[in-house]
């Protein structure tokens, strides 16, 4: 099999959750402990962080790769979903696992796991942990799949756990109030090892604290750290921030749910600089800055066109567009002033909060409902529909590009484009534009 060949095998023959959703998911560690003594427990040969969270894992776990990278190490970094090609799951030192590594990692071993029928997730992880290892990476920082106590990822034993925050999100499996989904992410908690909590609230603090007693792991709040004194945006479209330890950081990331990302990624730092990681301010300030080149990020409140200006992002759920909203009504406000107007491209997917993140968006733009190449995608004939309950209006196409496309023909130079809802809005822009 080519490589096409074999990334059609693992999507058809292994369930893809991003996919085809719930069917894909598979409760238990059995199908994950198989493939790991199959590979020797190839995790055991290299440092981890542990990165979980319901919203900020990507952005974290890049950056903490990036400033890993800025230290001289060899860093590997395993996260989902991909956006454009499969390899973007797994990388060292922001170099994607070559396609024949992928080939031939099926071809020597689909024997063994086919009669195991793993989840795409399963089988996924044991290639990275494989890969890592025989790259002989100093460190790889681990993204969880899902949740965190059933996650397969969960059976590494890191250097430090970082969970960003806790909304609803993936409640069919997680739970449906924030306390137990907090407990499903509290399940990568071990024992000994320090854990940095980036955001917590009355209902989830609780849990966490209680984890981390019962087993005896020191536990930091990175929002009693505070880290971030004051942050602006700068001409580049990233963030500046104001520290206490570190002075001024440029950072490349420009959502305005970065202020929080960054407070938790600073207060994980310094627990990796007590682990003795050779991590300096200038280590910091690299990684911060130059994220995206160094570690391939895409699609968090990514600039793809100017005049017009079109901004995506893969914000997806209530916890998400908290932010993403208050970014939207600052475009806006900048628009109004012009008389120039804000579009936006939107599709969502089957198992997400649609009227919570309908309820927050803006009445006053122009939409373009759509629905992203996946099976878990939303007709946009019923997005459309529901959205108009809520007072959004626009017209509705079956693609993102065509929807994406639309907007672009309708607006002038001035207008701000937003395209997002899900991933794989995202997802489907980036690739047709990298095809050009």
């Amino acid at each position: 099999m080519n490589y096409q060949e074999t990334i059609n095998y693992l999507f058809t023959s292994a369930p893809l959750f991003q996919n085809v959703g719930g069917e894909a998911y598979k409760e238990g560690l059995f199908n994950t402990l198989q493939l790991d003594e199959h590979f020797h427990h190839p995790h055991q040969r290299f440092k981890t962080i542990h990165v979980a969270g319901t919203n900020g894992k990507g952005s974290c776990s890049h950056t903490l790769a990036a400033i890993l990278q800025a230290a001289g190490l060899k860093v590997g970094l395993f996260t989902s979903p991909h956006l454009v090609d499969f390899r973007e799951r797994i990388r060292v030192n922001g170099q994607m696992v070559s396609k024949q590594y992928v080939i031939n990692f099926v071809k020597a071993h689909r024997a063994f796991f086919e009669p195991l029928h793993p989840s795409f997730f399963e089988l996924t992880t044991a290639m990275a942990f494989k890969y890592f290892a025989e790259q002989e990476v100093d460190v790889a920082v681990v993204e969880v799949g899902l949740g965190g106590r059933l996650d397969c990822t969960n059976i590494i034993t890191p250097e430090l756990c970082v969970i960003t925050n806790i909304s609803f999100d993936h409640v069919a499996f997680l739970g449906n109030t924030l306390a137990k989904i907090a407990n499903e992410k509290a399940g990568i908690i071990k024992p000994g090892i320090p854990v940095v909590i980036g955001e917590s609230i009355e209902e989830t603090r609780p849990v966490f604290e209680s984890k981390a007693t019962e087993v005896g792991a020191p536990i930091f709040f990175a929002e009693e750290e505070n880290e971030v004194i004051a942050h602006q945006l700068n001409e580049n479209g990233g963030i500046d921030y104001r520290t206490k330890s570190y002075g001024l950081i440029e950072g490349e990331l420009g959502g305005f749910c970065q202020q929080k990302n960054t407070n938790t990624i600073l207060c994980a730092v310094h627990q990796l600089i007590q682990k003795r990681f050779p991590i300096t301010e200038h280590c910091v300030k690299e990684g911060f800055s130059h994220v995206c080149e160094m570690t391939g990020l895409m699609g968090r409140w990514q600039t793809l066109h100017t005049a017009p200006k079109v901004v995506c992002d893969t914000g997806h759920n209530t916890g998400g567009f908290r932010w993403i909203v208050q970014q939207l009504a600052s475009e806006l406000a900048q628009l109004s002033q012009t008389g120039a107007s804000l579009r936006i491209v939107f599709g969502m997917v089957n198992d997400k909060d649609i009227s919570g993140v309908l309820s927050m968006l803006p009445k006053e733009a122009t939409y373009y409902f759509c629905q992203a190449s996946v099976k878990r995608a939303l007709p946009h004939e019923d997005i459309k529909q529901k959205a108009a309950e809520f007072n959004l209006q626009g017209n509705s196409y079956p693609t993102v590009i065509e929807a994406y496309k639309v907007a672009l023909k309708e607006s002038t130079e001035q207008d701000f484009i937003y395209v997002g809802g899900s991933s794989f809005v995202v997802a489907d822009l980036l690739t047709a534009s990298l095809k050009r």
